[in-house]
């Protein structure tokens, strides 16, 4: 990370003090130049001395595709990895999701419009329109219930209820997630089927650990980032154990599209470690939650 404070004579553009601070000229494009905390989308905006530059460093694996689950006309699926952003963050845009959907579909990331946000440590099914309309489509299904998503996680206990609904609020914003125990593991995690029905931010993390379940993984809500067995053996999953398995949106010919993530293997692993039945997870996506 450079950071670099204007001064008389660097220049009056961002383009002119990068220069003079001898960084790279793709640095904007990829999005990890900021102005104070505003992200720099221009080369040629205005600086005047005093201004502060931040420039945060290229990502190794800005060169990456991305894993294309479903592409139409108007909207484009994609499988997230656990480990990089949706959107840009303050590390950049090259590596988010979105940079690598557009590189991959060979579109300009204006075009790409994410419909909903998976947070960094967390996997799964991610769809982006392309059209307007396909944006008011996907809103509108939302608003009518037909915008579906099942998540599938790992707690650290199961819930005291074993199947209901989580209404807490979110930020003092009414929320909802309906949820199932699907399984139980010998460690004593338990594997929840989760049907968000509203989308605030950390949602589900938030319900969960509300709900005396934190899920594995997710420091920031009470999840325990390292497991020891009775064997001795100590488990890190080194992400939050929670995967969008599966979307169900509006084609543009009003069918239902169902789109599909396969389970990481690491969430495989850590599950089987755990002591838990590999059939649970057909389990969790095949059962009914309402």
């Amino acid at each position: 990370m450079k950071k670099w404070t204007v001064r008389p004579g660097d220049g009056h553009t961002v383009a002119a003090v990068l220069l003079r601070a001898g960084c790279d000229d793709d640095a904007v494009r990829e999005g990890r130049v900021f102005l104070g905390r505003r992200r720099v989308k221009r080369g040629d905006e205005a600086v005047r001395a005093g201004d502060e530059l931040t420039v945060a460093p290229p990502r190794a694996d800005a060169g990456d595709r991305a894993i294309i689950l479903a592409s139409t006309a108007d909207l484009v699926a994609a499988d997230k990895p656990a480990g990089i952003p949706t959107i840009p963050d303050h590390a950049g845009g090259a590596h988010s999701l979105l940079a690598r959907v557009a590189r991959t579909v060979g579109v300009d990331v204006s075009e790409l419009h994410p419909t909903s946000r998976l947070d960094s440590s967390v996997s799964g099914v991610v769809v982006f329109t392309r059209t307007k309309e396909a944006r008011d489509r996907l809103a509108q299904a939302r608003t009518a219930g037909a915008y579906q998503r099942r998540y599938v996680a790992i707690s650290t206990r199961a819930p005291a209820v074993e199947r209901g609904a989580w209404d807490a609020p979110v930020k003092g914003v009414p929320a909802r997630s309906l949820y199932v125990v699907v399984a139980r593991a010998a460690a004593g995690a338990s594997m929840l089927a989760v049907a968000p029905q509203t989308g605030r931010t950390h949602q589900i993390r938030i319900h969960a650990s509300g709900a005396g379940a934190p899920l594995l993984g997710d420091r920031a809500y009470g999840g325990p980032t390292r497991v020891t067995l009775a064997t001795g053996r100590v488990l890190e999953p080194g992400r939050i154990a929670l995967h969008a398995a599966r979307v169900v949106v509006p084609g543009a010919d009003g069918r239902p599209m169902v789109i599909s993530s396969p389970i990481p293997p690491e969430l495989l692993s850590l599950w089987s470690a755990l002591g838990g039945d590999a059939a649970a997870w057909e389990g969790a996506l095949a059962c009914a939650l309402d």
